[in-house]
C-alpha cells in the first residue's frame, strides 16, 4: 500500500519522530522562557538592609581636590564629576596587583583613569553632557595596525583637578532572596546541565550553538587560507598555497 494513499490520522514512523522531536523542542523552548522569566523576578526583588553592616575590602574613586573645592567653578566640576567618575574594588587597601617581570612576580598599583568615551558613546550621549561640558575634553585617535582601524576617544582633560580617594567598602544592604524562585531556578540550571540541554536550546533561541573552542578551531572547509597573508606579501606566498 502506497504511503500517500493512507488516511491522514494515520502518520508514518518518520513523522512521528519528527513530532517527538519538535514537541521537545517547544520545551526547550518554554524552558528557557522561564528560565528568563525568574531571572526577571529575581532582579525586581528589593535591597535589604542590614541589620549588622561589615566590611568587604576596600573602594577607590575620584573627589575633587583641596584647592579645586575653593575655586569658583567648584559646582561645575562637582556635577561633572557625577558623570565621569569610576569606582574600583580591591581586597587590600593598597590596590596593588600581581604581574610578571623578568620571569618573577611584583606587585604594581592599579591605575584608575576617569571615564572615557568612544565616538559611539559620544553622539549619542546617553549621561547628558552639555556643551560646556563637552569642551573639557580632548579627542584622540589611535591607529591600530593590526586591523587597520582608528579609534577614537574622548578623554577629560584636566585631570588633576580630582584625586583618589580610598574608603572601606561596607555592605549595609544586600539582596532579597525569594526561596521558591532559588529552588525553581536550581532545578531548571541543574536539569539543562545535567542532560547537556545548552548547545540545543542556545541553537533553538539564539540562532547557533557557540563553543568557545570554535574561535580557534575552524573547520577544514571554512579555513581561508588567504586570511593570514600579509597585503605587501609577493606573488611567492600566493603560489605556495596552491602546491
Amino acid at each position: 500500500m502506497d504511503i500517500h494513499e493512507w488516511p491522514r490520522c494515520i502518520k508514518s514512523a518518520r513523522q512521528k519522530s519528527r513530532l517527538v522531536k519538535t514537541d521537545r523542542d517547544k520545551q526547550l523552548i518554554q524552558l528557557d522562557k522561564r528560565r528568563d522569566e525568574l531571572w526577571k523576578q529575581k532582579m525586581l526583588l528589593p535591597m535589604v538592609a542590614l541589620e549588622h553592616p561589615y566590611q568587604r575590602g576596600w573602594k577607590r574613586f575620584f573627589v575633587l581636590r583641596d584647592d579645586v573645592k575653593h575655586s569658583p567653578r567648584k559646582d561645575f566640576y562637582e556635577a561633572l564629576l557625577t558623570k565621569i567618575n569610576t569606582v574600583e574594588y580591591h581586597r587590600d587597601r593598597s590596590f596593588k596587583r600581581k604581574k610578571r617581570r623578568k620571569q618573577r612576580y611584583v606587585y604594581q598599583v592599579k591605575a584608575q583613569m576617569l571615564r572615557e568615551f568612544s565616538q559611539h558613546s559620544w553622539d549619542i550621549n546617553r549621561i547628558k553632557l552639555t556643551e560646556e561640558e563637552k569642551v573639557c575634553f580632548t579627542r584622540i585617535e589611535t591607529f591600530d595596525v593590526k586591523t587597520y582601524h582608528t579609534e577614537v576617544k574622548y578623554v577629560f582633560a584636566e585631570p588633576w583637578r580630582y584625586m583618589l580617594k580610598i574608603m572601606p567598602h561596607m555592605v549595609t544592604h544586600v539582596k532579597m532572596m525569594d526561596a521558591d524562585i532559588e529552588g525553581e531556578l536550581s532545578y531548571i540550571d541543574v536539569h539543562i546541565d545535567n542532560n547537556h540541554l545548552w548547545p540545543r536550546i542556545n541553537l533553538l533561541t539564539r540562532g547557533r550553538s557557540y563553543r568557545w573552542k570554535d574561535e580557534f578551531n575552524e573547520r577544514a572547509k571554512y579555513i581561508n587560507k588567504l586570511k593570514n597573508i600579509p597585503r605587501y606579501a609577493g606573488k611567492e606566498a600566493y603560489l605556495e598555497l596552491e602546491t
